[in-house]
């Protein structure tokens, strides 16, 4: 066994041995959010943004007593800052670079154009109301159907459509495939536009330090070192001459792990300034302005043996992606993705696929908790559903026939990604004992023909890619790749840690998963084990929280300087205690060997105040570590959801019998933390496949903007989970971890959809559509058939 994987399995989590810490409250924060952050001086920023989709700017008028410091607009900007164009290696891509304020033409509401200066919000907002824009309108393009029409308006003058990039793919023998199924069906599907909306909206402070000629940024970000980078080089700057901090944060969940015009336009004024600037992005804004999510039409066909095989599938998928393409992941992020994903945790050989993503006059896409994947789970889970019903067999049964086996693994999926561990067939077998299948089922064909509510059962079961390596973002085009992690560990005079990592911690407790890991490797209390996050200046480089990566990497990483450090202080303790550093182990806090122990505490201090008893030892007593995983596509968690539901036939209603999850996310760190996780992503899941949807007129004027119109799941709308865990490491992970932080999302829009389509089964109803609102189900009910803009052919031969 690799020496970064010697650490034997726990089922209990790591650090088991050492449980005081199991219920998650070891928690390092840092103290302020950037709401609360308080300094001389300091100055607010309000945005002058766009009403209008698409237009052309005519004319900014500026208040004529205004300071000149206090309005800036993209002509003053401009000497100060580049524009930050995302670009792709994608064959045939076109850039959009992403204005920091809008020069010339304005491509969806929301977009800055202006911002003013003062020292209260309120006055800022004042002053930004003065500022007067002359905007012709143009002829907007609002969704796809419009973006792909024959002669649409062109989002980007320069271009000659509306076509971001496509990319395309055709694997094993489809036509093969298709001559030989019982039945092929075809079947369309959409999951709506979302927003992401974390708790605590977007916010940036800038300050610039003369004495230390240090430009300083707060901002809520999921990526401070991103940030960083990228600032200094929109803005010209040494990187040593920038700094970002990323205080405690009311959640992300991908909205703020992108680079966005506010960032940089607000550090690059910062420099021209005396006094510190911030900007707190209101609600408002935050539907309009912080990076959107789904949006996105699948076409599917499937073909199948009589026996229930998957012999073959074709996706035709197409994504919005907005008007602009944001840093580092591009707008082809989830169009790439989904085609990757369709596959699931299928033995599937042959694939045909084409993904387009479009540009509209909607505010730009970026990630979203599950990037993609719920919208490939539920085009693939509701087909082999529909493929299930034409055969006459049990949905359930049919994914276990065809899902991987344990002994394929590693298993090379069609779309070349690597599955590296678990069981998905026991997943779902686990699933239909967790909601009591047959029970159900037997409770299904009692209900009076007469009764006006029907049962429906449903499953959604999917693989997770986590925990990517660079090759793997390399290959999805991306020019800046992503896949490494630092963490840097020191040992004070007291015999107590502290551990820099480069990742960025809000919320999902990575402070006590990564002391966690400490633990492991010297067996210490995880409380004397500060973890330090979010400041460039403190931490080893590093890309970031996001993509389910940052256990897996960070974890990877602390392991890694952990061991190292380890093998010193080993090294020291052979001095003091006269013993081959071979023969000692770390037991409570201290070194044991054959003959005799010593505490870390004194080990330290006679380390680090008296070197000289230590001959021979070289000075210091930290260490630093860089890791990326073995394999690069990844770390693959898995799970399979079942959901009960009960139909209202009169209203559309859906009321939630029970739900349970069966998830794998290898060996389990902290078991709390990752159910709060999978309950969590549950949550969400369920406003995607319920409630949220950003809605657009036929102008791309935004109609969903406030809390009134875009409906978030509270605790009414979210059941009791029945959570199962199965526990399968990966061979290629430090420890045998995998990714959980997006896993929970990701079914919930196609296990109940397919429940929902089974109580609806007697009346020729489906739903395609998310979220699945009681109009829609309803609609579904009454016209015998699904509410996608077109669901044809089910055919069997």
């Amino acid at each position: 066994m690799n020496k970064d994987r010697a650490v034997a399995h726990r089922p209990n989590g790591i650090g088991a041995r050492r449980r005081r810490h199991e219920d998650a409250r070891h928690m390092t924060g840092k103290g302020a959010f950037i709401a609360d952050l308080k300094m001389p001086g300091l100055h607010e920023v309000a945005f002058v943004r766009s009403q209008v989709a698409h237009g052309v700017i005519k004319n900014i008028r500026l208040p004529r007593d205004a300071d000149p410091k206090s309005i800036w607009t993209a002509e003053s900007l401009a000497p100060l800052a580049h524009a930050l164009t995302a670009t792709s290696t994608l064959p045939g891509f076109k850039e959009a670079p992403l204005p920091n304020l809008a020069e010339g033409k304005v491509r969806y509401v929301g977009e800055p154009i202006a911002l003013a200066i003062a020292p209260t919000r309120a006055e800022a907002e004042d002053l930004a109301a003065r500022v007067q824009v002359d905007i012709e309108a143009l002829p907007a393009v609002p969704n796809q159907e419009v973006a792909l029409a024959a002669g649409a308006p062109l989002v980007h003058d320069e271009w000659d459509d509306n076509v971001y990039a496509t990319t395309a793919g055709d694997f094993g023998d489809v036509d093969a495939a298709a001559r030989e199924a019982v039945v092929t069906i075809t079947r369309e599907y959409r999951m709506n536009r979302q927003a992401v909306v974390p708790l605590e909206t977007r916010g940036v402070v800038a300050s610039y330090d003369r004495a230390l000629d240090q430009l300083v940024i707060w901002s809520s970000t999921q990526t401070p070192h991103m940030i960083r980078d990228m600032i200094a080089e929109m803005i010209g700057f040494d990187g040593r001459r920038v700094r970002v901090i990323a205080p405690d944060m009311g959640g992300g969940f991908g909205a703020k792990c992108s680079v966005y015009p506010e960032e940089i336009a607000l550090a690059a004024i910062a420099t021209q300034l005396d006094h510190p600037i911030r900007w707190v992005e209101d609600r408002w804004e935050a539907m309009v302005s912080t990076t959107q999510s789904r949006d996105h039409d699948y076409r599917i066909t499937a073909h199948a043996a009589a026996d229930g095989r998957l012999l073959g599938v074709e996706a035709d998928i197409v994504v919005d992606a907005g008007a602009y393409s944001v840093h580092p992941w591009t707008a082809t992020m989830d169009a790439s993705m989904a085609a990757a994903m369709i596959p699931g945790p299928y033995n599937l050989r042959n694939y045909r696929f084409r993904a387009r993503s479009i540009a509209s006059n909607k505010t730009p896409t970026g990630p979203y908790r599950g990037v993609a994947r719920p919208g490939a789970c539920f085009a693939i889970e509701r087909t082999i559903d529909e493929l299930a019903f034409e055969l006459g067999i049990e949905a359930h049964e049919m994914r276990a026939l065809n899902m991987v086996r344990p002994n394929q693994m590693p298993y090379t999926s069609v779309a070349n990604k690597v599955y590296d561990s678990g069981n998905y067939a026991e997943a779902v077998r686990r699933a239909t004992a967790l909601i009591r299948h047959d029970e159900w089922r037997q409770a299904q064909k009692a209900i009076d023909p007469a009764s006006r509510t029907r049962i429906g059962i449903g499953y959604g079961s999917f693989t997770e890619q986590t925990s990517h390596g660079c090759i793997e973002w390399a290959s999805r085009g991306l020019a800046v790749t992503i896949g490494i992690e630092g963490a840097r560990l020191l040992m004070d005079s007291t015999g107590t840690f502290t551990l820099a990592v480069g990742i960025k911690s809000h919320g999902q407790g990575l402070e006590t998963t990564l002391a966690q890991v400490v633990s492991e490797v010297f067996d210490i209390d995880p409380a004397i084990v500060t973890v330090s996050h979010g400041d460039t200046s403190l931490t080893p480089r590093g890309d970031g929280t996001f993509a389910s990566r940052s256990m897996v990497m960070a974890g990877g990483a602390t392991f890694g300087a952990a061991q190292r450090l380890a093998e010193k202080v080993k090294s020291i303790a052979g001095v003091l205690l006269d013993e081959d550093p071979a023969d000692l182990d770390f037991k409570d806090g201290s070194v044991h060997g054959p003959r005799g122990s010593i505490t870390l505490a004194r080990l330290a201090r006679e380390f680090l105040f008296t070197p000289d008893h230590v001959p021979g030892v070289e000075p210091g007593l930290e260490a630093t570590h860089f890791y990326q995983p073995d394999v690069q596509t990844g770390a693959f968690t898995y799970a399979t959801h079942g959901v009960v539901v009960e139909v209202d036939l009169d209203t559309g209603q859906v009321k939630f019998l029970d739900y349970g999850v069966v998830e794998d996310c290898g060996t389990i760190v902290n078991p709390l933390i990752v159910d709060g996780q999978i309950i969590g992503g549950v949550a969400q899941g369920i406003g995607c496949a319920m409630l949220e949807e950003l809605t657009f007129d036929s102008d791309a004027q935004p109609k969903s903007t406030t809390f009134l119109d875009y409906l978030l799941p509270g605790a009414a709308e979210v059941p009791e989970i029945k959570l199962e865990h199965m526990e399968t490491p990966s061979p290629f992970t430090v420890f045998g971890m995998k990714g959980a932080g997006e896993g929970g999302a990701i079914a919930p829009p196609a296990a109940i959809a397919n429940a929902i389509t089974d109580a609806l089964r007697e009346f020729g109803g489906a739903v395609n559509e998310t979220p699945m609102t009681p109009a829609r189900v309803w609609a579904a009910i009454e016209q015998g058939q699904s509410t996608t803009p077109e669901t044809i052919t089910a055919g069997v031969r």
